[in-house]
Formats: structure tokens, sequence, C-alpha cells
């Protein structure tokens, strides 16, 4: 499934059209996105939570020549299923 599936999926449902159905699936995607810049967990019940975890540095190697590369820490988003998504 792909974004537009998304916006068709949630004009069928609520019965708005596919602009305004597109307008509020970016909205929702663009408050996703500043909350996990900011590093804000998302808690979404009967969903999942997604979570921002520091990711610690290390060491790469470049599978064609062997050459070892340093990995520098970061930041990486990890998700949870919820119960019900589990099921």
């Amino acid at each position: 499934m792909i974004k537009v599936d998304i916006v068709n999926n949630v004009a069928e449902r609520t019965g708005v059209s596919k602009v305004k159905a597109e307008e509020a699936v970016e909205a929702l995607f663009d408050s996703m996105k500043e909350a996990l810049k900011r590093g804000e967990r998302i808690e979404l019940r009967g969903f999942g939570v997604f979570v921002v975890k520091p990711r610690k540095r290390g060491v790469g190697r470049n599978p064609r020549t062997g050459e070892v590369t340093d990995i520098p820490p970061g930041k990486t988003i990890r998700f949870k299923p919820g119960k019900d998504l589990q099921a």
C-alpha cells in the first residue's frame, strides 16, 4: 500500500473529496515527522508506538573491497506494534 491508496481509502470511508483526504493524510504524516524530529514518542492506541532511539557508533565494511569505514552515531526510528495489530 502506498500513500495514494491511503488517500483513496480515506476518501471512500469518509465521503470527502480526494483533495481533502490528501490534505488530511499529508497533515497527519507531517505532524508525525515533526514529532519524530523533536525526538518525541508517538503512541497510537490499538496500532503501535514509534520511538526515536540512539544508534551507536559502529564499524562497517565494504563487501566489495573489504575496506573498513566508521559509521557515525545517530538516531533511528523503531516501531512496536500494538496488541490489536499483532493479533
